[in-house]
Order: structure tokens, then C-alpha cells, then sequence
């Protein structure tokens, strides 16, 4: 809730800013330098600057410089190359430039870019519809984080539902063994009776066992032709 609380901050805070930027976009045009090295011959002059939108200021864009002792007098040029630290200027009338404005290495300049004046109106309507998109997709994502932050309580409640089912299953197969062993036990005894019953029948058939004749054959020879009933 904090994190969403300060997120939001973040953005109004950023489309303030933007809202002021817009209305000073004409002065963020502006910015200064030191000269790092002159190239008469090929007209150029180095420039030391890293002020805060310098990545606004793109290759060939053009640019007027001055000196603020004279702001009024102002030269003209173009950007020849750039780094994070360094603009490589391309000026038209170089040495009209060099005498007028007295430049020299080390020396403080003003300057002042159209081209970064429109850039920078171009960044901040970007940047409105990127903090658009920022508050949109922040949307999102905090519903989506919401839906993970739920998952867990849902798979615990899944959870604990199939527990109660569990233990109820586990109750009924236990009852069910139960019952079957109380069958084993009743059959075991019914087998054992009957078990019972069975050989003191068989004793008895034995006991009341009635023969075919009442004569045995003797066999007291070898030859069968000598045996009789005796």
C-alpha cells in the first residue's frame, strides 16, 4: 500500500514538473559551455557543457552563441558531433565569430537552440503519454500482484478443503477395513466350527462305518488259489 501510495507521488510530481516544463520550454533552450579547443581551419570549436537535458541537443541540430557581456551579438552554428561531456560545434561565420565575441580557450558562452526548444516539447509529450502508460500498467501490475498475494490464500483454503475430504475418506476406508476384518473374524470362526464339526462327523462315520461281509479273505500263501474266508 506504501509502495502504491508512493508511486503515485512519484507520477503526479513528474506531471507537475512536466506542466512547468511546458511553459518554460522556450528558457530550457538555453544552456552554457566553456570552449575546450578552436579548429580554425575547419571551423570548429569544442565545447564543454553537460547540462541536464544535453541528451535533448542531437547532431546537426543549430544553435546561436554569445558572450553574456554582449548578449545581443550572436553567432550562429550547428552541432558536428557530440559526447556525454562535449558538443563539437560547426559555426558559419568563423572568423567573423572569433573577432566579434573575442573567443578563446577557456572562455564562457551562452547559447541558445530552437531545435532543443522543440525537442524538449517533443520529450514532454512523450513523457505524458509514458506516465499514461506508467499509471496504466502500474494499475495492472498491482492487480496482478494482488491476484498472486490471493493465490496463496486460495491455495490454502483448496487446501484445507481437501484435508476435511481427506480425513472423511480416510475415516470411511478405516470403517470399511474394519468391517471387513469383523467379517474375517466371523468367517475365521464359522470355518474353525464347521472345521470342527466336520472331523467329529468324519469320527463318526468311522466309528459307524457298516462293512460289505463279516468274512475276511486269508492270505497265508503265495497262491492266491489257497486263500478262504475265515
Amino acid at each position: 500500500m506504501v509502495i502504491r501510495f508512493v508511486s503515485f507521488l512519484f507520477c503526479i510530481s513528474i506531471l507537475f514538473s512536466s506542466a512547468e516544463s511546458l511553459a518554460n520550454v522556450e528558457e530550457m533552450g538555453k544552456f552554457s559551455g566553456r570552449v575546450s579547443k578552436i579548429n580554425i581551419k575547419a571551423s570548429l570549436m569544442r565545447i564543454k557543457s553537460r547540462f541536464a537535458n544535453m541528451k535533448y541537443l542531437n547532431k546537426k541540430d543549430r544553435l546561436e552563441f554569445w558572450n553574456e557581456h554582449n548578449p545581443g551579438l550572436r553567432c550562429r552554428a550547428y552541432v558536428a558531433g557530440k559526447s556525454p561531456e562535449y558538443l563539437l560545434l560547426k559555426i558559419s561565420d568563423f572568423d567573423f565569430c572569433m573577432k566579434t565575441l573575442f573567443i578563446s580557450n577557456g572562455g564562457y558562452l551562452k547559447f541558445y537552440s530552437q531545435d532543443l526548444s522543440n525537442n524538449l516539447k517533443m520529450g514532454q509529450e512523450i513523457l505524458s503519454i509514458l506516465l499514461k502508460k506508467h499509471l496504466a500498467v502500474r494499475g495492472k501490475l498491482n492487480k496482478s500482484k494482488k491476484n498472486l498475494e490471493s493465490h496463496l490464500d486460495m491455495v490454502d483454503a483448496i487446501n484445507g478443503r481437501y484435508e476435511i475430504l481427506r480425513q472423511k475418506l480416510e475415516l470411511e476406508w478405516q470403517n470399511e477395513l474394519a468391517a471387513l476384518e469383523d467379517d474375517r473374524i466371523v468367517n475365521l470362526r464359522n470355518y474353525k466350527s464347521l472345521e470342527l464339526r466336520l472331523s467329529e462327523v468324519e469320527h463318526k462315520l468311522e466309528q459307524y462305518k457298516v462293512e460289505d461281509e463279516n468274512l475276511e479273505t486269508d492270505r497265508w500263501a503265495l497262491d492266491p488259489t489257497l486263500y478262504y474266508k475265515k
